[in-house]
């Protein structure tokens, strides 16, 4: 059986539409079921519903508080009966109960080589640092920004003329492989979150 996915979104939803491709696959251990925004003109919306996703959008405008917006996304992924959560562009910080809640369920795509360049601006603080190579992560979500067990990364080269522009496109395309690999992992059991680490199966065979 395919685990049940959820993808939050804030934007355009690039990352969104690799997962949904990876996922047409027959034999993909993930099935997109939902796509959750905050904001209601988020481009990724249109490619849900394309690929007849059900979507539905909750503002954080709405909430009062950072604990009662993420109330409500908790209780539209449980709802449709989801288990695992990908991260795809969503611009909110959740709260603690969330995360807790979620723990080892909940994945993040980040766009520089953790734990390097957290936050946002990323390619500004790379071109600024001046490092020769850049890249992209994904990571089990944590209480801290952007530094939770990393799943799996690809990097690129930063160029002479590198603009953040082409730096993030640079990138761009390597996230678009990689999230979708490290979602088939983690879904099909490969990689866990167990005590704050990411386990992934080969290290378990070997050490047993």
């Amino acid at each position: 059986m395919r685990l049940r996915t959820a993808v939050l979104i804030s934007g355009r939803g690039r990352n969104l539409n690799a997962l949904v491709e990876a996922a047409r696959a027959p034999d993909y251990p993930a099935e997109i079921v939902l796509v959750i925004s905050n904001k209601a003109d988020a481009g990724g919306l249109a490619i849900a519903e394309r690929a007849c996703i059900p979507t539905n959008v909750i503002s954080n405008k709405a909430y009062s508080s950072r604990e009662d917006f993420d109330a409500a996304i908790d209780a539209a992924l449980r709802e449709a009966d989801v288990s695992l959560v990908c991260e795809a562009g969503f611009m909110r910080i959740h709260s603690e109960w969330f995360v807790e809640r979620w723990e080892g369920r909940i994945l993040n795509v980040h766009p520089s080589l953790l734990p390097a360049f957290p936050g946002i601006r990323v390619h500004e603080q790379a071109l600024a640092a001046g490092v020769k190579i850049s890249g992209c992560t994904v990571h089990f979500l944590t209480h801290a920004l952007d530094s939770g067990p990393i799943i799996a990364q690809a990097a690129v080269p930063v160029l002479p003329d590198d603009t953040p522009e082409t730096l993030a496109a640079r990138v761009l395309t390597e996230e678009l492989k990689v999230y979708p690999a490290a979602l088939k992992r983690v879904a099909d059991g490969r990689v866990k979150l167990e005590n704050g680490r990411a386990v992934f199966q080969e290290q378990s065979e070997t050490h047993a």
